[in-house]
C-alpha cells in the first residue's frame, strides 16, 4: 500500500468526521491524464482536505517549511504533506516562481495531476483575489484541461490559518473542466495569459460565491 492509500485509509475517516465535507462535481475530474486543480485559498487546512476528498492524488507545491521541522509535530507535518502529494519549493528565493512552474510543468507531463492556488496566498479577509498568470502558463504549455474548484467553509473553521481547526462542515465544490486549446502556442502573450487566469478565477468566484478584488492578495496584505 502506497503512503498515499494508507493516510486515506487512516485519516480520511477521522478528517470526514471533524470536517463532514460535502463534495460535489468531483466526477468533472477526469479519471486519467493530466488536470490542473485551481482553486481559492481561505485557510491552511484547505490543502489537507482536497487530497482526501479526490480519489486520485493531488500533487501540489507548498513552503519548504513545511517538511522541515525537526520536532514531533514538524515531523508529523512532513509525513503527511510528502505522503499526500506536496512538493517542497522555496518560494522566497528569486526563482521561486520558475521552480513552482516547472514543478508543475513536470507532474503534468507525467499525466498526473496538479494542484494550485492562482491567488498565490491565502486569501486575508476571505475575499477571492486576481490570479497570478502562472496557471495561464501551464495549461498552455502542456494542454492540460484546468477543473476549477472552492473551499467553502474552511475559513470559519480555522480563521486566519493559525491553531487547531474545530470541527465543522465544509464544503467542496468542482466545476466542468476547462481547455484552451485555442491559445496553443500563444504561452508568451501576456493578454492572452490574462484572459486565460481572469477566465478561470470567473469560475472559480462562481462555485465559490466569494467577492471579487481586482487586486493582488500579496499587496492587500502589505497594505
Amino acid at each position: 500500500m502506497s503512503r498515499f492509500a494508507l493516510i486515506k485509509a487512516v485519516l480520511g475517516p477521522i478528517m470526514r468526521l471533524m470536517f463532514r465535507p460535502q463534495v460535489e462535481g468531483v466526477e468533472h475530474i477526469p479519471g486519467e491524464g493530466p488536470v490542473i486543480l485551481a482553486g481559492n485559498h481561505l485557510t491552511f487546512i484547505d490543502s489537507m482536505i482536497l487530497p482526501l476528498v479526490c480519489d486520485r492524488q493531488v500533487v501540489f507545491i507548498g513552503k519548504d517549511e513545511y517538511v522541515t521541522g525537526k520536532s514531533f509535530k514538524g515531523r508529523l507535518m512532513a509525513w503527511f504533506f510528502t505522503g499526500v502529494g506536496m512538493i517542497p519549493v522555496d518560494r522566497d528565493g528569486g526563482r521561486g516562481g520558475v521552480a513552482a512552474l516547472m514543478t508543475g510543468r513536470r507532474v503534468l507531463e507525467e499525466g498526473r495531476i496538479f494542484g494550485i492556488y492562482p491567488e498565490g496566498t491565502r486569501s486575508p479577509d476571505g475575499r477571492l483575489y486576481r490570479g497570478r498568470t502562472g496557471i495561464a502558463r501551464l495549461t498552455l504549455m502542456t494542454g492540460a484541461p484546468v477543473v476549477p474548484f472552492a473551499m467553502i467553509g474552511t475559513d470559519k473553521l480555522q480563521p486566519g490559518g493559525a491553531g487547531m481547526p474545530r470541527p465543522g462542515r465544509v464544503t467542496v465544490r468542482f466545476g466542468e473542466a476547462m481547455e484552451f486549446s485555442r491559445y496553443e502556442g500563444m504561452d508568451r502573450d501576456r493578454y492572452v495569459l490574462r484572459a486565460v487566469t481572469d477566465s478561470v478565477m470567473a469560475e472559480v468566484m462562481r462555485l465559490s460565491g466569494q467577492e471579487y478584488v481586482d487586486m493582488y492578495a500579496t499587496k492587500a496584505k502589505a497594505a
